[in-house]
């Protein structure tokens, strides 16, 4: 059995990146509500434990608060931003808010490198995010790093194996954040590096053929990397009693349908179902803009569309989904987690309880990294396992405003070309995610001698590992403008064609 690291989750958007920069260097993570009592993770063989950064002061009200006794349970504690400040809290020290919050790209000098600055430059670019501060340390910790408004910015107690940091090592932002983790749990914890793929797909196939005993799978296969997956887990687990179903939900990209079709046709030999919901969908969401509303619908008609395919294959017990980490961590409200909702994913939050059926999700503890190795490693072509992300939703969440079927056609032909220049000059398989996106909005043009006004439509093309933090991708600007030209000459409608050069955070790769 795999070691495991315990994260336990403050609210922080970014504890999920917490648990897969662990994975990353090969040690088994899980995520624990942050009340989770010491006894539990003492049970669990929990050997280290990484406090998440989170949302709230350590002081305030309702502010969330770990069992005290996870300082008495003699493993290595690792306290990130909030983490720290909750270190401090507990352990005798002084948190105040600070005079000047500290949010975005910061500067780290090293003062004492320690365990967990070991091997690391004396000075680093690193990403901050708090607004309260350590201003007086518990007994037994030293000052092991400072940042320009933080002269606690890293503290060890070495003799208890107690570490904290202010900033966030488990982004990218942050320079050679990965490898103090790795310090953390390889050198402070002793950690094995034993969790594979090869180990989560035996351990996933095992999990599903207990769930699922001699019961019938339905799952909706949408042709993306996370249903594939997911179809390909579920099926080399308990084969032919899984049935795919493909809807056409009208928010598709040009030419879906039939590309989904001769694909699995071509490559699997999975029962697939089709069912051609596209004016069901466009009808239901008609004068719609407000997007958590559109995605609710779109979940809703989703489901019901799933309910009448059952007549058609028969009983079935279990509904398969593709959900990953992110999609869990952005649709967790405040109610449920000290997170802030972000957004509602179509395919979160459980089943009507009309539905008769229960849910098995075997991605959900995996980030979109992880699941191409799985995907890769179960044998699916390149095709499948490289394709860049696309919403559950669709383009309904990529036609700003109300959609109607002109809208999607500008949408869809605009983003057929960004995709035919993406994949012809090969930078398709070096970002995350490229898509265009319709803006309700219309500008003055001129094609030739004549005055026009029309759409716009936005590029957003990132680089990232996990979707939970993105940069924007610094295309050559030939490549853009050719886009563009394109763009504006082929596609009837559109007038200007713009780039989105925004990071996340603080913006999300989808504009909706």
């Amino acid at each position: 059995m795999s070691q495991t690291i315990a994260v336990l989750d403050f609210g922080s958007q970014l504890t999920q990146v917490i648990a897969r920069r662990i994975r990353e260097c090969q040690v088994y993570s899980k995520i624990y509500h942050f009340s989770t009592p010491a006894a539990q993770l003492r049970a669990d063989g929990v050997i280290g434990i990484i406090l998440s950064g989170g949302p709230q002061s350590v002081y305030a009200q309702t502010a969330p608060h770990p069992d005290p006794a996870i300082f008495t349970l003699g493993v290595p504690v690792l306290g990130i931003c909030y983490g720290v400040q909750l270190m401090g809290h507990f352990l005798g020290g002084k948190v105040a808010l600070s005079k000047a919050r500290e949010y975005g790209h910061g500067h780290l000098v090293i003062k004492k490198p320690g365990r967990l600055f070991a091997g690391l430059p004396r000075k680093l670019r690193i990403w901050n995010s708090h607004g309260d501060k350590l201003t007086r340390l518990p007994p037994g910790f030293v000052a092991t790093a400072i940042s320009e408004n933080s002269p606690f910015a890293g503290i060890e107690d070495a003799k208890r194996r107690f570490y904290g940091i202010q900033f966030h090592p488990e982004v990218f932002h942050t320079e050679r954040g990965v490898d103090m983790i790795r310090n953390f749990l390889l050198g402070v914890c002793g950690a094995r590096q034993d969790w594979t793929t090869k180990d989560f797909i035996a351990h996933a196939v095992a999990d599903i053929r207990a769930k699922v005993g001699k019961s019938r799978v339905i799952l909706g296969l949408s042709g993306g990397v996370d249903s594939s997956v997911a179809a390909a887990l579920l099926h080399k687990a308990i084969g032919r009693q899984l049935t795919c179903v493909f809807v056409d939900n009208g928010l598709l990209r040009q030419g879906e349908r039939a590309t989904v079709e001769s694909l699995y046709r071509r490559n699997f030999k999975i029962d697939l179902r089709v069912v051609d919901a596209s004016g069901l969908f466009l009808r239901r969401l008609k004068g719609v803009t407000e997007p958590e509303q559109k995605r609710k619908i779109i979940g809703r008609t989703f489901v019901e569309v799933f309910e009448k395919s059952l007549q058609s294959i028969g009983h079935a017990d279990f509904l398969g989904q593709g959900t990953l980490y992110p999609d869990v961590i952005e649709s967790v409200s405040i109610a449920g987690n000290p997170a802030s909702l972000i957004k509602t994913h179509h395919n979160v939050g459980g089943l009507p309880a009309r539905m008769r059926l229960k849910l098995i999700e075997p991605l959900r503890e995996l980030f979109k990294d992880e699941v191409r190795k799985v995907g890769a490693a179960l044998g699916l072509p390149r095709e499948v396992v490289w394709r860049q992300p696309f919403p559950g939703p669709g383009l309904g969440v990529r036609v700003m405003g109300d959609i109607t079927a002109p809208k999607l056609e500008i949408l869809r032909h605009a983003d057929a070309v960004l995709q035919e220049e993406m994949m012809r000059t090969g930078y398709y398989w070096k970002v995350w995610q490229s898509f265009a996106v319709f803006l309700p909005v219309k500008t003055v043009g001129v094609f030739g001698d004549e005055r026009t006004y029309d759409y716009v439509v936005a590029l957003r093309i990132v680089e990232s590992t996990d979707a939970m933090t993105a940069d924007w991708a610094r295309l050559p600007h030939d490549l853009l403008q050719k886009i563009s030209s394109r763009i504006t000459n082929e596609v009837r409608g559109v007038s200007r064609v713009v780039l989105d050069i925004s990071s996340k955070p603080p913006a999300t790769i989808e504009w909706e």
